[in-house]
C-alpha cells in the first residue's frame, strides 16, 4: 500500500494561496464587475480569476486528486475518497464593500475528514496552515512561522466570533445561553483561525455554509487542538450530497474536568 504524506502539499498550497491573493489584490479596492448567483450571493471578477488560477495550479500539483471549487460547476454529490475543496475568495461581501476581511481557502479531504488546510488573508499578508499530525502554524508577511494552539476559556467569560455578513436569529438564540465576555463580528474563514490561535474561544454558525467555506479552517483548528461539531454534537463531515453544511460550532480549548 502506498501512503501519501499530505504535508508534502503544504508548501505548494501556501504558495498557490499567496499567488491567488496577489491576483485578488489586483482588483482591490477598485472597479470590478459583480454578478449574483442563483442563491443571491455575489461573485466578482476577482473570485473568477482566483478560482481559475487555484484550480489549474492544484490540477498540475496533484492531477490524480479532484478539485471541488466554489466558482466551478459543482457536482451534485460527493463520492470522492480524496479531494480538494477551494473557496478562492471567502468573504466576497466584505470585498465588495471595500473591507479588508477576505481570505483564500484551500482544504484537502480524505475519507470525509479535513487533513490539510491553508487560509491566506491577502490584505494583511497573514497565512495559516496545517496538515494532519503536523500541527498548525501562523505567519505574517516575511516573519518566520509560529505554532498556534487553542486556549482554555477564561473564567470571566468567552470571546466569541460570529459572522458579520450573515447574522442569524438562531445563532443569537444560541449565544444568549452562553457566558460571553466579548463578541467579535467578522467576515471570512479567519474566524476559525482566531479560535485556533487562541484569540477567541468559540465560533458558532447557525446558517447556510458550504464545505469549501469550512474545510481549510476545520483542518487548521483541529491541528491547533480544537474541534468542529454539528450543532447537535455530531461529527462534522465532508463529501455530502450538494456539499452543503449543517449548522456547526467551532470550539477552542476546554477546561479540565
Amino acid at each position: 500500500m502506498i501512503t501519501i504524506s499530505f504535508s508534502q502539499y503544504l508548501a505548494p498550497c501556501c504558495a498557490i494561496a499567496k499567488e491567488a491573493g496577489e491576483i485578488i489584490m489586483g482588483y482591490f479596492p477598485g472597479d470590478f464587475a459583480t454578478q449574483h448567483k442563483a442563491d443571491e450571493s455575489p461573485v466578482t471578477d476577482a473570485d473568477i480569476a482566483a478560482n481559475r488560477y487555484i484550480t489549474q495550479a492544484l490540477a498540475a500539483l496533484t492531477p490524480m486528486i479532484p478539485v471541488i471549487a466554489e466558482e466551478d460547476e459543482v457536482p451534485s454529490g460527493g463520492g470522492h475518497a480524496l479531494f480538494w475543496l477551494v473557496d478562492p475568495l471567502d468573504g466576497t461581501r466584505a470585498f465588495v464593500r471595500g473591507e479588508p476581511e477576505f481570505t483564500v481557502n484551500i482544504g484537502l479531504i480524505k475519507n470525509h475528514i479535513p487533513v490539510l488546510g491553508v487560509i491566506y488573508a491577502p490584505p494583511q499578508q497573514l497565512l495559516y496552515y496545517a496538515s494532519a499530525g503536523k500541527g498548525a502554524f501562523r505567519s505574517e508577511g516575511l516573519a518566520p512561522p509560529e505554532a498556534i494552539h487553542v486556549r482554555v476559556p477564561s473564567e470571566d467569560g468567552l470571546v466569541v466570533v460570529k459572522s458579520k455578513s450573515h447574522p442569524s436569529p438562531a445563532t443569537q438564540e444560541f449565544l444568549n445561553t452562553l457566558p460571553i465576555k466579548q463578541m467579535v463580528a467578522g467576515s471570512s474563514s479567519i474566524k476559525f483561525c482566531q479560535v485556533a490561535e487562541g484569540s477567541a474561544d468559540l465560533y458558532p454558525r447557525f446558517g447556510r455554509t458550504m464545505e469549501w467555506d469550512t474545510a481549510a479552517g476545520h483542518a487548521i483548528l483541529s491541528e491547533a487542538g480544537g474541534r468542529v461539531e454539528t450543532a447537535d454534537g455530531k461529527p462534522f463531515l465532508y463529501g455530502k450530497p450538494g456539499f452543503e453544511n449543517p449548522h456547526f460550532i467551532a470550539y477552542g480549548g476546554k477546561a479540565e474536568s
